[in-house]
C-alpha cells in the first residue's frame, strides 16, 4: 500500500528551530545567511537587486544580483528555471515577483525550496523562511537563535 506524502512527512520527527537562523544556499555559494523564520509568511523569500528579463536568442532568462555574505560581495547570477507569480508583501497586498526553485541547508537538512526575489534592503534579515518550506519540517521556538548554525559549528563537515 502507498502511502501519501502527508502522511511520511507526518512520521518524522519535527525539528525545533529559533526565530532566526543563519543557513547555507549551496547552489548559490552563499553560506550563513541571516535568516528569520516567519510563520506568518506564506512563502520564502531572498533579498536581490537588478532582478531583470534578458533575452537569450528566443528565449527568456531571468538575471538577479545576490547581496554577499554580510553584505561584502555582490555576486551575479541568470537561470532559465524561475516562474512569475503573485505574492502577497508584508503589507497584505498582491505583488507580481519572479520565483526560483534552490537548495537550503537547515538543521543538517539540504531542502529544495521556492524562494521570491525581492529587494530586502531595509530589511534585517535578508532571507525569510515561510510556512511552505517549514511545513512538517520544523516546530519554531521564539526563544531560540542560531540552532542550526550552532549545530553545524559543533559538527563541522569534514
Amino acid at each position: 500500500m502507498m502511502r501519501s506524502k502527508q502522511a511520511v512527512a507526518a512520521e518524522r520527527p519535527r525539528q525545533v528551530i529559533g526565530f532566526s537562523d543563519r543557513i547555507d544556499f549551496p547552489d548559490l555559494g552563499w553560506t550563513d545567511v541571516e535568516s528569520k523564520i516567519d510563520t506568518g509568511a506564506y512563502t520564502s523569500a531572498l533579498h536581490c537587486t537588478d532582478v531583470k528579463l534578458v533575452s537569450k536568442g528566443d528565449r527568456s532568462q531571468l538575471r538577479f544580483t545576490l547581496m554577499g555574505e554580510r553584505g561584502r560581495k555582490k555576486k551575479q547570477f541568470v537561470t532559465d528555471q524561475f516562474q512569475y507569480k503573485t505574492i502577497k508583501n508584508s503589507f497584505g497586498q498582491s505583488e507580481k515577483r519572479f520565483v526560483i526553485k534552490t537548495r537550503v541547508l537547515i538543521m543538517g537538512r539540504l531542502i529544495r525550496a521556492e524562494f521570491s526575489l525581492a529587494n530586502r534592503g531595509t530589511m534585517r534579515f535578508p532571507v525569510l523562511l515561510g510556512r511552505k518550506l517549514l511545513r512538517n519540517k520544523f516546530v519554531v521556538d521564539v526563544s531560540l537563535q542560531n540552532v542550526s548554525y550552532q549545530m553545524k559549528q559543533q559538527n563541522p563537515a569534514s
